[in-house]
């Protein structure tokens, strides 16, 4: 079984509850106004990887409490992706799952696979970017209508009082500069620029 996908970062401390290895699916339909995401927007863009191999890198990898799928639109590629969530709850590691479907949207689709992804789930965020409510006053969320659905008993609200919004910007081995996280990423750009 082969996934899609845009990028990946082994660890990061900005894309859910403690270090994480985080994927970016690559496709998405939904097209936000605003997105900073848009280059994972094309289902044919990014690269083809065996979810074995990528479950191979999460075993490798030290010291993360997690693996957070974002994208893109992680439920586009729910066969593949509920694979590897199923896989990764075996290493008794948490999943975060971000997706621009509403949780009730994902629940119509009545869909082997998007149940799948949704049972080895813990923590879901819902609701696609919407620009007119712009909103950071919440930790991984960027709009005010996106929610956070506790799926598991891994975690409970009380971790949004424990996180706040932060960003992480790294330079790949071609000088290209990657910001991943939530923040107001034009200043970090207009920052970057200006320095």
């Amino acid at each position: 079984m082969q996934m899609r996908v845009y990028k990946i970062l082994n660890k990061t401390n900005v894309e859910g509850p403690g270090q994480r290895f985080c994927i970016w699916t690559q496709g998405c339909s939904r097209h936000c106004k605003g997105c900073w995401q848009n280059a994972t927007w094309d289902h044919n863009g990014g690269s083809l990887l065996d979810v074995q191999e990528i479950f191979d890198q999460i075993q490798a990898t030290d010291g993360i409490e997690g693996v957070t799928f974002l994208g893109g639109e992680p439920f586009e590629q729910s066969e593949a992706v509920s694979m590897l969530a199923m896989m990764v709850k075996k290493l008794s590691l948490s999943v975060l799952t971000f997706t621009g479907f509403y949780y009730e949207e994902l629940l119509k689709m009545n869909d082997t696979y998007v149940k799948r992804l949704l049972d080895n789930t813990d923590l879901l965020i819902d609701g696609p970017f919407v620009e007119t409510k712009y909103d950071l006053s919440r930790p991984w969320v960027g709009s005010a209508n996106q929610r956070y659905h506790f799926l598991s008993t891994r975690y409970d609200p009380s971790i949004i009082s424990q996180y706040k919004n932060k960003m992480e910007l790294r330079l790949d081995k071609n000088g290209c500069i990657f910001v991943n996280g939530m923040g107001d990423f034009n200043k970090a750009v207009s920052v970057l620029c200006s320095a």
